[in-house]
């Protein structure tokens, strides 16, 4: 077994050092994603009306009727088929399974001895387990990202690239803070994904484009949208094919055909879950529940980037240098980063097509959080294309400068966005911002990361309390 160097320990005691963090809360989107996991595992079905019962206020906000002191759900959020309409992926509920089975048998074999642990999939025990196994994914994410990226990078650079990522972009908020959302283990599937496609890329045998098809399913079981990274495989049979074509090979060209017939096939099986889910709830193995517009002219390709209104640029700045990295990494290896490029630029795009582009509510652009590896790839290449302009130790003391500025003013801008000091919906003052940053959030911090490690339930329920008023009060605005 090959040991670990200073930088992997590094990485792993920071992570456990930030498990503290961790809140144990099931809220928003995260209702969805959660009821995929916990109906099937606590009652054996695809009933979701417990998971709506228990949901927060502002998720509960047009879902329900209020007669008297009674609620009950509101008959338009019924599918045809009686279901309720959870149009919400299941890739996250198939990854948070192995820590949820853990969490439902303690508390189970826990009743034998006494204890009076709901075994609801509510109690604590299994919010903690969903957490845990969010943040183990999340941490993931950036050890394979790592792990790439020192196969063509510096370890030094991809060390201070991992933590600039982990820590300056959107990934914390959906590592840490709302767990039950689906970020933390987009970016783990997409670097799973990259790491296998990159590991196989020279002879990859048929089981492993077997395998490779396998990964690619379980990426978009766990979000729709990561269908954008088989750009990266597609491309690479397209170029098969075309020296197929060049040597008048039919052979390698039927080879290639059935590779991937059998890549596809493999996708197909791995996906599975959300096919056959769909068709339960609604009717149709090809409806998956939304009822947004897409737009395929890409009307918000520079908005998703550049507006205060959660552009990805503008709100984790850090990924300004990650991008810029790709682009320097092409004279290091051009076949890889006109690759990611391609597959950043298309991600880009498809977003700009989707009407709710800039993900409503959402820390920063909340959907890129699934290109972490990328990131970390562009960022660990930007800071070798830095020493090689500036001299080595100079080099090194600019690149953890840039680091520790932008996680700092990232975590700022975090701490302003969940105590609502930024609207968490729609653009943003960055002036305001920056006068929060250095005038309101120093004075503030102290207090409630203390709230937040000691009494976070309290601090969560004032938190809610507070979004609710916000949206009430943005309904009332829009109202004729």
């Amino acid at each position: 077994m090959q040991k670990l160097s200073k930088y992997e320990k590094i990485l792993i005691l920071i992570f456990l050092l930030t498990l503290p963090f961790v809140n144990p809360w099931v809220r928003g989107d995260g209702v969805g994603y959660y009821a995929f996991a916990r109906a099937p595992l606590i009652q054996h079905n695809l009933d979701f009306r417990s998971d709506w019962a228990h949901a927060n206020t502002s998720f509960r906000m047009g879902r329900f009727d209020s007669a008297g002191d009674a609620e009950t759900i509101n008959s338009s959020q019924f599918t045809s088929t009686g279901h309720l309409d959870n149009h919400f992926s299941v890739g996250p509920a198939i990854l948070w399974m192995p820590f949820l089975i853990v969490a439902h048998g303690t508390v189970v074999v826990a009743h034998w001895f006494g204890a009076r642990v709901l075994e609801n999939g509510f109690s604590k025990p299994y919010l903690l387990a969903m957490a845990l196994g969010t943040a183990f994914y999340g941490f993931a994410a950036i050890w394979i990202s790592f792990k790439i990226a020192k196969k063509f990078l510096a370890e030094e650079w991809v060390f201070l690239a991992s933590l600039a990522i982990w820590f300056a972009s959107s990934l914390p908020v959906y590592m840490y803070f709302n767990p039950s959302w689906s970020h933390a283990q987009s970016a783990f599937a997409v670097a799973l994904f990259l790491w296998y496609w990159l590991r196989t890329l020279n002879g990859r045998t048929t089981l492993q484009w077997l395998i490779l098809g396998l990964i690619a399913g379980l990426m978009m079981d766990v979000y729709y949208i990561n269908a954008v990274l088989l750009v990266l495989p597609m491309g690479e049979s397209l170029v098969a094919y075309f020296r197929a074509a060049e040597q008048r090979s039919g052979l390698q060209a039927g080879l290639m055909l059935g590779r991937d017939a059998l890549f596809s096939v493999a996708l197909l099986a791995a996906f599975l879950p959300t096919l056959i889910t769909k068709k339960i709830i609604y009717g149709s193995f090809l409806d998956f529940g939304y009822r947004v517009h897409w737009y395929w002219n890409s009307p918000a390709f520079f908005k998703v980037a550049l507006s205060a209104d959660h552009g990805f640029l503008t709100w984790t700045p850090i990924l300004v240098l990650a991008v810029a990295g790709l682009i320097t990494a092409i004279r290091r290896d051009r076949g890889l980063a006109l690759g990611l490029l391609s597959a950043f630029v298309l991600y880009v795009y498809a977003i700009g097509c989707y009407e709710d582009w800039d993900g409503i509510s959402s820390f920063g652009n909340r959907f890129f959080v699934s290109l972490t590896p990328i990131f970390v790839i562009g960022l660990a290449a930007f800071f070798a294309w830095l020493a090689g302009v500036l001299e080595q130790k100079r080099a090194v003391w600019v690149a953890g400068v840039i680091t520790v500025t932008l996680v700092a003013a990232n975590f700022g801008l975090m701490f302003q966005w969940g105590m609502h000091l930024i609207p968490p919906r729609g653009s943003i003052s960055f002036s305001k911002a920056a006068y929060n940053e250095v005038v309101v959030v120093p004075g503030m911090a102290a207090g409630m990361v203390k709230a937040y490690l000691t009494g976070r339930s309290a601090l969560m329920k004032k938190i809610e309390q507070e979004d609710v008023k916000q949206l009430k009060l943005r309904d009332a605005n829009e109202l004729p």
